[in-house]
């Protein structure tokens, strides 16, 4: 936790019975990230101990933009491509909170369904009026993006008094007594209970938990090739499982903690091996393995776990073309002309200079006897061997190794 605006009078309404609770998310495309993970994993451990949900999908506050850690204006988007976004969200958010539960489903609303039909005078006459403006200035959104050289749109500036009217809103219509969010949701949050306070004379609560950061205390999700993607189509569950496989080894405690439902007993437990010995990896190995299936389901994640044990060797047979091409994109990648594998096919130590893993014909027939050459995976012991048409993978790959972990991908045709 971050920041909590009564954390012991909170505790004690959360031991009193079941609450409501929300938190947002930003439908500004049409998938939500690893960063957004943290706020989907809190409510279902709420959800979890009897408490009950709340997703927000901001329509309405999406077509303006949150400035909250944003250093330039957003670009506007249109109805339609909002409801695209929110459709694919919701799919998402699935996987994760259980809208199905009997006892304490999880719901998803979307604030364009109570802010539509809100008149600009009515806005500034029911929720303006509450706020002023030196309040608003003295948030750290607003007064970080007005000491930039870009400033802030009027449009942005409003956005604190929309988030707060989505909580009153909540809070009178669903009893809704808790928002969530990242710490740099602080000034919405509480603008939106002190909203709450004068509107409907009653409590509401506010809680933040950090926003993460790697080792390095760049932003959480992202790599040279841009943000880690919870739509498998954007980011395949394989290279989802490397993203949290390859975490620094400082930060898998801390990891998880936030990113797995695991027990506090299993946590410790893996807490203690790790320092123990962390080159077995058994910690990274269990987070990776439990956001994986979290995010994508068991079935995937046992593909992406097998698609990494390609990288040490492990058996090609069974593999799918599509896993084996999550695989590929990892790899040193060559063409080849299909004439050189036609008919006798060409020798293997010819492939092995032409590959780049070795550098002359002598050194590759030396590699191949002394054992540390392998064909798709599985080892040559005759350095007369040739590569033909049958060699192929999927009808067009040959999967060159030599030692454990150099490796080309011939692809043929």
């Amino acid at each position: 936790m971050a920041d909590c605006t009564d954390s012991d009078a909170l505790a004690k309404r959360l031991a009193g019975g079941p609450a409501t609770l929300y938190c947002g998310f930003d439908p500004t495309g049409d998938s939500l990230h690893v960063g957004s993970l943290v706020g989907q994993l809190m409510l279902r451990r709420f959800q979890l101990r009897g408490h009950r949900p709340i997703t927000l999908a901001g329509g309405a506050t999406g077509m303006i933009g949150d400035p909250s850690g944003k250093s330039a204006e957003r670009n506007l988007l249109s109805r339609e491509q909002l409801d695209r976004n929110l459709a694919s969200i919701k799919a998402q958010l699935s996987k994760i909170l259980d809208f199905d539960s009997k006892a304490n489903p999880a719901r998803m609303v979307d604030n364009a369904s109570w802010t539509a039909g809100v008149g600009y005078l009515d806005f500034l006459r029911d929720i303006g009026k509450h706020f002023s403006v030196n309040m608003m200035v003295a948030k750290d959104s607003v007064r970080s993006r007005m000491e930039g050289d870009g400033g802030i749109s009027y449009t942005e500036f409003s956005y604190m008094l929309l988030q707060a009217h989505d909580f009153y809103h909540l809070r009178k219509v669903h009893d809704c007594e808790l928002q969530i969010g990242g710490s740099d949701q602080w000034g919405n949050i509480t603008a939106g209970t002190d909203l709450i306070r004068k509107k409907l004379g009653v409590g509401a609560w506010g809680l933040t938990f950090p926003l993460i950061t790697k080792a390095d205390g760049t932003k959480f999700g992202k790599t040279e090739e841009g943000a880690v993607w919870l739509d498998a189509r954007k980011t395949s569950p394989y290279r989802f499982y490397q993203f949290f496989i390859n975490t620094e080894d400082s930060m898998v405690p801390s990891y998880l903690r936030k990113f797995t439902l695991l027990s506090p007993a299993e946590i410790e437990a893996l807490d203690e091996r790790h320092i123990a010995n962390p080159g077995a990896r058994e910690a990274h190995k269990a987070l990776a393995r439990e956001v994986t299936s979290i995010v994508h389901g068991k079935t995937a994640c046992d593909d992406a776990i097998r698609a990494s044990e390609i990288m040490f060797g492990g058996a090609l047979e069974g593999i799918t073309e599509e896993l084996f091409g999550d695989v590929a994109g990892e790899i040193p990648t060559k063409a080849l002309e299909k004439a050189k594998v036609e008919g006798v096919g060409s020798p293997l130590i010819d492939l092995l200079v032409f590959s780049g893993l070795a550098p002359s014909r002598g050194q590759a027939r030396k590699d191949v006897e002394g054992g540390g050459i392998y064909l798709n995976n599985v080892r040559v012991a005759e350095a007369a061997r040739s590569v033909a048409l049958n060699d192929l993978l999927f009808g067009r790959y040959l999967l060159l190794r030599k030692g454990k972990r150099s490796y080309t991908l011939l692809r043929v045709g």
